[in-house]
């Protein structure tokens, strides 16, 4: 993977090495945050409440800012109507750290918006994915990020969604199909000297 490297010097294998990732070389990464809108994270969520995936999100951007990473945010609009539903902008810290935002009209990030030339512009190769709902709009964006030819890790603790079983489906069957599952401790950042 792209701006992925292995925590251990040792030789693994292909399977292996997913799972020892664990440095993140900032120069090719880019953190994308699915969904972090105030009316989207007062809902019931499993196995984390919203404020709890806020707080984790929020702690992976700072650690990719201080990298010298950047942080996308992505918000989603309900397409044709005329106003939004109150809290359907980004929460005011996410707003904040973010280096650019996408506007979606669709569960994925990337149909019918500049993602895919945003992260290209930023240089990115490898995306580091965390928001809500785990199954349903980082999922979506992760399916086409992987079509677009990115690698992609996921921040297990950095994610939730409807139900307890949507999660786990996802992080247990789904993304570790596109790219490597991992939680927010479980990270560190290359860092230049």
């Amino acid at each position: 993977m792209h701006g992925v490297l292995p925590s251990k010097p040792a030789k693994v294998s292909a399977s292996d090495y997913c799972k020892s990732v664990t440095v993140l070389d900032p120069q090719q990464i880019a953190v994308v945050i699915v969904d972090l809108m105030p009316r989207l994270l007062q809902l019931e969520m499993q196995p984390r409440s919203g404020a709890e995936v806020l707080e984790a999100a929020l702690a992976l951007a700072d650690g990719a800012r201080k990298a010298g990473a950047p942080v996308v945010a992505i918000r989603v609009e309900r397409p044709n109507v005329e106003e939004q539903p109150p809290g359907s902008e980004l929460t005011e810290e996410l707003a904040m750290v973010a280096d650019a935002v996408v506007v979606k009209r669709s569960i994925g990030g990337f149909y019918g918006t500049d993602l895919d030339a945003v992260l290209k512009q930023f240089g990115a190769q490898t995306l580091v994915m965390a928001g809500i709902m785990t199954n349903l709009g980082v999922e979506s964006t992760a399916r086409a990020a992987s079509d677009h030819g990115f690698d992609l890790v996921f921040v297990e603790d950095a994610m939730s969604a409807l139900s307890g079983a949507e999660h786990e489906a996802a992080i247990n069957l789904d993304l570790p199909r596109f790219g490597t599952v991992v939680r927010l401790v479980d990270l560190s950042w290359r860092t230049t000297l």
